[in-house]
């Protein structure tokens, strides 16, 4: 796995653990994982999704378990360039093939379009990233269903009211992850 990129948290209840790469995570965990297993729960922080790891062993046999051979990076890594599949029309590839800049150079100023005029905020993909964190961890919260249709109508004073008085450390890093959302949505567009 590739423990530079991707962001963990963990929560035990309604309890924030710890946040930060998938060694620095697991290693928390670990640590607590004798004292009460069964509330632990750890998300991928990109896609708000409940990540289930085998803890059997030390944590050094945990993170062994996890290594992934290395595979030849196909584009130009050098610059943070992979390459991906675009299936396209043939009419489509003929006009892309006639724009300035080739087809890459015109899909990547499309796409820079396409999210300068997106609607300012957390992109719909971080929207229900926190969405599916807050349901695992904060479903039987009071407010939850309030806090989640404001979520999705985009009223961040109503989601913040709503979730304000939830227990533990949920409401705090719900509303953390929505701010971080909205910076990284703005940033994006530089």
């Amino acid at each position: 796995m590739d423990d530079s990129v991707t962001t963990y948290v963990a929560f035990s209840g309604d309890q924030f653990i710890t946040r930060g790469g998938l060694a620095e995570v697991l290693s928390a965990v670990k640590t607590l994982e004798s004292k009460d297993a069964a509330s632990i729960l750890i998300f991928d922080e990109q896609d708000g999704k409940q990540v289930d790891f085998d803890l059997r062993g030390s944590l050094k046999e945990v993170l062994l378990k996890l290594e992934i051979p290395a595979v030849r990076a196909v584009g130009r890594p050098k610059l943070g360039v992979s390459s991906r599949e675009v299936t396209l029309l043939p009419k489509h590839w003929a006009w892309l093939e006639t724009q300035r800049g080739g087809a890459s150079g015109t899909l990547r100023r499309l796409v820079d379009t396409a999210m300068l005029a997106a609607e300012p905020g957390p992109s719909a993909a971080a929207i229900d990233a926190i969405y599916r964190t807050m349901s695992a961890v904060a479903g039987n919260q009071p407010g939850f269903e309030e806090a989640s249709r404001a979520l999705y109508r985009r009223d961040w004073e109503g989601f913040l009211e709503a979730i304000k008085n939830w227990s533990g450390d949920l409401g705090t890093y719900i509303a953390q992850r929505l701010s971080s959302a909205k910076k990284s949505r703005i940033g994006s567009h530089s």
